[in-house]
């Protein structure tokens, strides 16, 4: 398993990762992503296969400095269970200390048993019980 940072210029390889997402691969929405520097997109590959991703957001605030939001893990069905996620995991965190964030979060519903398996595996801690609120906006 090798996992590769992807950038600008990389959104044939989103597309071809497409089945690992929970929608279809927007190419603005990638494009935009890859290109934003403190966005961070790792995906896992089987030999050529992507086979697994985890995303990343930088975010800094005033008070806080900056910190890595894992924004989103997903390993394809018929490869869990080998490591890969913990891997991508441990990936992202790695990246995250090379750019000088003071810290990774992540969020994950309480029932998630695997993903909260995976973090832990990868040297994560739960802290709290969090409730998120979200806005759905009208597409415009």
């Amino acid at each position: 398993m090798e996992i590769r940072a992807l950038g600008p210029g990389d959104e044939a390889a989103v597309g071809e990762a497409g089945h690992l997402f929970d929608n279809a691969v927007d190419q603005g929405a990638t494009a935009r992503f890859l290109m934003e520097a403190g966005h961070h997109l790792l995906v896992a590959y089987d030999k050529e296969r992507p086979v697994g991703f985890a995303s990343g957001v930088e975010l800094t605030h005033p008070d806080k400095g900056t910190e890595m939001f894992l924004y989103e893990l997903e390993v394809d069905e018929s490869f869990r269970r080998r490591g890969i996620g913990t891997a991508l995991v441990n990936a992202l965190v790695a990246l995250a200390r090379e750019r000088g964030c003071y810290g990774v979060f992540v969020f994950t519903d309480d029932d998630n048993a695997a993903a909260r398996t995976t973090y832990r595996r990868a040297g994560g801690r739960e802290v709290s019980r969090q409730l998120m609120i979200e806005w759905i906006l009208p597409a415009s």
